[in-house]
């Protein structure tokens, strides 16, 4: 049974020893209550025991405008089901009292301003979440949800795209920095212009685009948008920290039987795992 009060940085600490053991940090993204809550719950749950570093918990909401068409169907039919910003925190609360896995909610900011910050962060936290992600809300209005954040150790974690000019990279590199209460988040590099998405093939472009970011942010980098396969692993193992896989598993997920339904996201993280380690 897991603590349930997070630990200082528990994502500097995931990405270290991913580090350590010369692989890239694996990050697999369940929708709360999707395909229904009890098998998000169990999915996420099996992730993190089968040595997921991060699990990215995504919060339903009627305009994701940042994804693609399969999140926004699992985002749909969760809302359709109840699922809800309040009922995401608790199902993260039950994830983190069955694992140690560092949980980073992504989520829009309309629903957290609903709640209101202070409330919303301060029950985050008692979940045991560690991180937030807000795809629509600009770093330079980010500063009371960065307090709030703060104040009960999570960290605010920023997304780059690739058309994001150095100047804007550089602000977020100050805005994450302080930010970060614990020096322990992430960045979040999009890997292209768009919305999520499986894809066959990474942009050409990526590399260049990482160099950039990487010129300018010391916090460890992770790749999303397009990754869906072992090879797309391998190839971000040469220039970033961690991928997260999103639409893909969920793809994966919904092939499955509702009784293979866990053992087919494990077995998909497994293959990731097997192009994970670093040359």
């Amino acid at each position: 049974m897991a603590e349930t009060t997070t630990s200082s940085a528990p994502i500097a600490a995931a990405f270290a020893r991913a580090r350590a053991e010369r692989r890239v940090a694996l990050i697999p993204y369940v929708m709360a209550g999707y395909p229904d809550e009890a098998s998000s719950e169990a999915i996420a749950v099996a992730l993190g025991q089968a040595g997921a570093d991060v699990i990215e918990l995504g919060v339903p909401f009627t305009d994701p405008l940042a994804d693609g068409a399969t999140i926004q169907h699992a985002s749909q039919r969760a809302l359709e089901q109840g699922m809800s910003a309040r009922r995401a925190l608790a199902l993260a609360g039950r994830i983190h009292a069955q694992i140690a896995t560092p949980l980073v909610l992504m989520g829009y900011y309309n629903p957290i301003l609903n709640i209101g910050l202070e409330r919303f962060c301060a029950d985050a936290a008692s979940a045991g979440v560690a991180g937030l992600i807000v795809p629509d809300l600009p770093p330079e209005e980010s500063e009371p949800l960065r307090s709030a954040a703060a104040t009960h150790n999570i960290e605010l974690i920023f997304l780059v795209t690739p058309t994001s000019p150095d100047t804007r990279i550089a602000q977020v590199a100050q805005v994450a920095q302080a930010a970060s209460k614990t020096g322990g988040g992430f960045i979040y590099c999009v890997s292209l212009s768009g919305v999520t998405g499986a894809r066959d093939q990474l942009p050409d472009t990526l590399p260049a685009f990482i160099a950039r970011v990487r010129a300018q942010i010391s916090l460890p980098l992770a790749i999303g948008f397009s990754v869906s396969k072992p090879a797309h692993i391998a190839q971000i193992g040469q220039i970033a920290d961690g991928a997260v896989v999103a639409s893909a598993l969920i793809n994966a997920v919904d092939a499955a039987t509702p009784a293979e339904r866990v053992a087919t996201a494990v077995s998909f993280l497994r293959g990731l795992q097997s192009s994970a380690g670093l040359e």
